[in-house]
């Protein structure tokens, strides 16, 4: 086992927007110390807590202390707590783990940015900011309940750079009510005029989890559902954005992550690579490799089991060859670099060939000298053409 990544689960926010379909609350700041504390348990007695649910998660050569080398705190909107019991899990994660830290990344809110917090963030170790900007139209922010405006993300950024943030990464979105495109290319022009080294572009997903999801799917007009843009704008959107970065110089790395050279995402690089990485924290995922285990979703819930001395895992699945071949080529494929078909076949026993093949004639995938990738204009349709890929292979259980 190499180096891992450790995640952070902070679930709370201000306010819950509409389009969100995360385990995430609103809670009374007083809530705040005590949930940080209890991560700082879980971190210190991990080993522990692992150990009595079967889950074996140690470097696999004799003694060796696992390493980390990143870190990522997300949710919710992290950047609401106190910036020192931010510094008091990194400083709990170092004492319990081997780091070696090269990316620390913070999500973080334009509206919770001030000087002082940046400052404390630097010296704690942070050293990537990555923003849910979602958009720069003021219209579609308030459409999508969101807290802050555009005049907050051209505010926060000098502030972060002055306190020594060398690495930003903004999210949008692609299809926010109200959103055309016109706003689209202005949200893209605005965000590249700020020159953050990272930008992920989401398209709206439209599911019953979110209550924006649910009014579309129930056909109702409540947060504005019926100004959504139709799949076919979303898509032109994305088109347009990968033209925009290109020429900017940006790097698409991932179907939905473009970087300056050298500033992709470390971290999220082990999720797409399945590399492993543990997550502390209320909801928060783990990979070993040969298991995946989530904590419980319920911060209080969460808080309270932590408090007893018990580990507050909610479920634990183990890999099938099956499954580890469809996530091998999901999260492969979504990289722009492709994936080592030679090792695929071999690792899993399959053959892909004549699959491939077919696919490739029909411009649906791209492979050379072993590596399978799909086309920069077939990104928006992975998922049809990796399902599809699937269907032509058949592996034990």
């Amino acid at each position: 086992m190499g180096n891992i990544g450790v995640y952070i689960q902070v679930p709370f926010c201000q306010t819950k927007c509409t389009y969100c379909n995360f385990h995430t609350g609103v809670v009374s700041p007083g809530r705040f110390a005590p949930y940080a504390a209890a991560v700082c348990r879980e971190i210190a007695n991990h080993r522990q807590f692992l150990e009595s649910f079967g889950i074996r998660f140690s470097p696999s050569t004799g003694s060796r202390a696992q390493i980390v080398d990143t870190v990522y705190i997300g949710g919710g909107t992290p950047s609401l707590l106190e910036p020192e019991l931010l510094a008091s899990i990194l400083q709990t994660l170092r004492g319990n783990f081997d780091c070696a830290l090269m990316e620390v990344t913070l999500e973080a809110d334009p509206e919770t940015i001030d000087a002082e917090k940046a400052g404390h963030w630097c010296a704690a170790g942070l050293n990537r900011i990555s923003f849910g900007t979602q958009s720069f139209v003021d219209e579609e922010l308030k459409a999508a309940g969101r807290m802050h405006r555009r005049e907050d993300i051209f505010r926060a950024v000098p502030i972060l750079r002055s306190a020594g943030i060398r690495n930003i990464s903004f999210d949008l979105i692609a299809g926010l009510p109200k959103q055309t495109h016109a706003s689209w290319q202005q949200s893209l022009q605005e965000a590249l005029a700020l020159a953050p080294e990272h930008i992920s572009i989401y398209m709206m997903e439209i599911d019953e989890g979110s209550r924006l999801g649910l009014e579309v799917l129930q056909s109702g007009s409540r947060y504005s559902a019926k100004e959504i843009p139709s799949e076919e704008a979303m898509a032109e959107f994305y088109e347009l954005a990968q033209a925009e970065l290109k020429s900017a110089g940006y790097l698409q790395y991932e179907i939905s992550n473009w970087a300056k050279p050298g500033f992709e995402s470390r971290h999220n690089l082990k999720y797409w690579r399945r590399e492993p990485y543990v997550g502390f924290g209320a909801g928060a995922h783990s990979f070993s490799g040969a298991q995946r285990w989530a904590n419980r979703h319920d911060a209080a819930s969460y808080v309270a089991t932590i408090s007893e001395g018990k580990g507050a895992i909610d479920s634990v699945d183990s890999l099938t060859p099956a499954l580890a071949l469809e996530e091998e080529l999901f999260l492969g494929l979504r990289q722009l670099g492709g994936i080592d078909l030679r090792r695929i076949e071999r690792e899993y026993g399959v053959s892909l060939g004549e699959k491939v093949r077919e696919l490739a004639s029909r411009g649906m995938v791209e492979a050379q000298d072993n590596i399978l990738r799909l086309p920069a204009g077939k990104l928006s349709v992975s998922n049809e053409i990796i399902v599809e890929l699937l269907r032509s292979v058949q592996i034990a259980a």
